[in-house]
């Protein structure tokens, strides 16, 4: 069964390649795929980067849909991100259902499958003539930093119970959200088996910013915000002042504490298809989440994408994280931490690095999608 589907995610550039990304890259192989690119959660601040980047988005909301695939187009989503403003929620729902309906009459695109895979465009749900909807809910949203709570609750609970069809990342969000629609199922996340394997290969070279510091390298990739715990990486680096942590990815926090350490290296985000050769260097990878509401309620997508490296993998607890016990070593106190560390460090083995492969071999974003689908096709029939 062949259908367009209007497929709304975060930021189509974002440096921080996401579910969203790997989804809809999939999906666009068998559907036609019109990507909206929304805009994100939070209010911005005053930042010049926050700024340039509201302005673009405004300017890209503007023009028709652009090809990036064979069968792919990107749009932005205006919207005014002061939702507490007066009548701000009418006009983005007003002015964004417009938008859209252009750009589907544009590409062709009737009687779409609408794929949320974040909750604020919700408010254009039944608004677009679809024939079926689907909620991928990845995260406890509310509790991402520097959002309007309340009213992302608010968004969050409303597509969960609306949509034909909803998918939750964690089981603590299917326990949250239980009750609220009779489709709904756990899916978790898959991983770039083949990508992130090349980091296994000694034929793959070390990123050549990262092939001169001194090991071990205890590495880290993904977004440096206010879910990680800042003052475990102080502890840890401080501990071992003679091991280099190579912390990649955007900084959105104040990291000076840290930086002034002088044996942690933050080279800034770099690109998807690079991000194996910087693994390379890492003769351990880290989680160093916080025991906060977000990472209680996520399934940290880069415990499996460091598993499919090979490398060590030393993480804080959750619920997600627990379900890989046995090839992750687990601990939530910095001392504790520090000793799983200096233990792994120790005892990596062909034979422990064969098992991390293992367990995530069958876990690719490929076969994600096939059930995923099934699950959609089997409700739609259902109807």
């Amino acid at each position: 069964m062949t259908f367009p589907i209007i497929y709304f995610g975060n930021d189509w550039n974002a440096e921080n390649r996401t579910s969203s990304h790997h989804i809809a890259a999939r999906l666009a192989k068998r559907h036609p795929l019109l990507y909206v690119d929304c805009p994100g959660l939070r209010a911005p601040r005053a930042s010049g980067r926050d700024v340039k980047k509201l302005v673009k988005k405004l300017r890209q909301a503007a023009a028709l849909p652009r090809k990036v695939g064979e069968q792919t187009w990107h749009m932005v989503l205006p919207q005014l991100p002061f939702r507490r403003l007066p009548l701000a929620s009418e006009l983005n729902r007003e002015v964004g259902a417009l938008l859209v309906r252009r750009a589907a009459r544009h590409l062709g695109m009737e009687r779409p499958l609408l794929w949320f895979a974040v909750p604020h465009p919700g408010i254009l749900l039944g608004r677009l003539g679809e024939r079926f909807s689907v909620y991928y809910c990845i995260d406890d949203y509310a509790a991402l930093p520097d959002v309007d709570k309340a009213r992302i609750r608010v968004m969050d609970r409303h597509l969960t119970e609306n949509a034909s069809q909803v998918f939750v990342s964690a089981q603590t969000l299917l326990d949250a959200k239980a009750g609220m629609n009779p489709n709904l199922v756990y899916s978790p996340h898959g991983v770039d088996v083949e990508h992130f394997g090349r980091a296994a290969s000694d034929e793959l070279a070390v990123a050549p910013k990262a092939r001169d510091l001194g090991h071990p390298v205890i590495g880290f990739f993904g977004l440096i915000e206010g879910w990680i715990d800042l003052e475990l990486l102080h502890f840890l680096a401080k501990s071992r002042p003679q091991w280099t942590f190579l912390l990649i990815g955007r900084v959105a926090v104040d990291v000076s504490a840290l930086e002034k350490l002088g044996n942690v290296i933050f080279p800034g985000p770099q690109p998807y298809a690079d991000l194996p050769s910087w693994a390379r260097a890492f003769d351990v990878a880290i989680y160093p989440g916080g025991q906060n509401e977000f990472v209680r309620n996520a399934n940290p997508l880069k415990i499996r994408e460091y598993l499919a490296t090979g490398k060590p993998v030393v993480s804080v607890s959750s619920r997600e994280v627990e379900r890989f016990r046995g090839v992750v070593r687990i601990a939530n106190e910095p001392a504790a931490f520090l000793k799983e560390l200096d233990d792994a460090l120790a005892d990596d083995t062909a034979e422990a690095r064969a098992a991390r492969l293992k367990v995530v071999s069958t876990m690719s974003w490929d076969a994600r999608v096939d059930e995923v689908m099934a699950q959609v096709e089997a409700t739609m029939a259902g109807r």
